[in-house]
């Protein structure tokens, strides 16, 4: 994992080139403004195991490694949550509880971490209807409410894999960027181009290659490239 101290050398600048375009999209650059909702990043993939969960956690802990930048990480793979045990923490209520009682205050569900700048919001109890949930004005709300609440944050959905269930294609219509982890040898182009359509709506799009050693991507066990949706 890439540490707030940088130890790990190699991943910590893979995850550098890979977090410069997602934050210019969300705050802007000189003379390009940032991009709607551009702070709300969804990480997913085609199929399981391709390492979704590991790079949304990197890229987290990237990106707080920023001066000017907090990050809340939410676990919104309702149906798999594993974002509490890769970062070794005990959680109960959560997402969906958010959405579904209006009771419930951020403050009640979100967890501190140990990482300066760092919050997790887990996935919350599992419900039947959480892809109704996701779709919700509830969920529409609360995501305004997370943008508006903190300018300098990016928020990161761990969300499930696009040809396994419908949570992560209501998440992506509500999202500013998403980055798609692709396994280097081993998930099909067919796969991946079945799965780039399901989202195809959306403005910003990533492809993310994890797991690759190949010597065409500078030694490097990352790639990072764009796809235009």
């Amino acid at each position: 994992m890439v540490t707030p101290d940088g130890a790990n050398r190699q991943l910590t600048e893979e995850f550098r080139r890979i977090k410069r375009p997602l934050l210019e999209n969300a705050f802007g650059k000189k003379n390009v403004p940032p991009l709607r909702n551009g702070n709300l990043v969804m990480v997913t993939s085609a199929v399981a195991g391709e390492g979704k969960s590991f790079c949304a956690v990197n890229l987290a802990m990237s990106i707080v490694r920023e001066l000017d930048n907090t990050v809340l990480l939410v676990d919104a793979d309702v149906a798999k949550p594993s974002i509490l045990d890769l970062l070794g923490l005990e959680g109960g209520r959560g997402l969906l509880d958010l959405i579904l009682d209006e009771s419930l205050e951020m403050a009640d569900v979100l967890i501190k971490t140990d990482v300066e700048k760092l919050s997790v919001l887990p996935a919350g109890n599992v419900r039947a209807n959480a892809t109704e949930l996701l779709a919700s004005g509830a969920m529409h709300r609360l995501l305004q409410d997370m943008t508006q609440r903190y300018p300098d944050r990016i928020i990161i959905f761990d969300s499930p894999p696009l040809l396994i269930t419908n949570e992560s294609r209501v998440l992506a219509t509500q999202m500013g960027q998403v980055v798609v982890v692709v396994e280097a040898g081993h998930t099909t182009q067919s796969a991946v181009g079945e799965a780039l359509e399901l989202i195809e709506s959306c403005d910003v799009v990533n492809l993310l290659l994890n797991k690759s050693h190949s010597l065409d991507l500078a030694s490097q066990p990352y790639g990072y490239g764009s796809y235009g949706g």
